[in-house]
C-alpha cells in the first residue's frame, strides 16, 4: 500500500501533517522531492472534498434578552410617585 493509497484513510489532522511534510520535502531534492509533487495534489484534492462534504455552520441570530426589553421602557417612564 503506498502513502496515496492511504489519504482517504488519513483523519483531518494526520492530513495535514502529511501535507506539512509532503511541502517540506519538495523544498528539498531528489527522489522524495519528486514523491511529495506527486503526494501534494492529491492531499490538497482530498482536503477539498473534505471541506465541501462539510455543512455549513448555522449562524446565530443575536437578540436582545426578553427581560431587558421589557425592562427598558419601564425605566424610561416617569412614575407618578416621583411628581407627588
Amino acid at each position: 500500500m503506498t502513502v496515496s493509497d492511504l489519504i482517504p484513510t488519513l483523519d483531518d489532522k494526520e492530513l495535514a501533517n502529511l501535507h506539512a511534510n509532503a511541502l517540506r520535502l519538495q523544498a528539498g531534492a531528489g527522489k522524495r522531492r519528486d514523491e511529495a509533487a506527486v503526494l501534494i495534489p492529491l492531499i490538497e484534492a482530498e482536503q477539498a472534498e473534505r471541506i465541501a462534504r462539510t455543512p455549513p455552520k448555522r449562524r446565530a441570530v443575536r437578540r436582545a434578552p426578553a427581560a431587558a426589553e421589557a425592562a427598558a421602557p419601564a425605566e424610561a417612564a416617569p412614575t407618578e410617585s416621583a411628581h407627588a
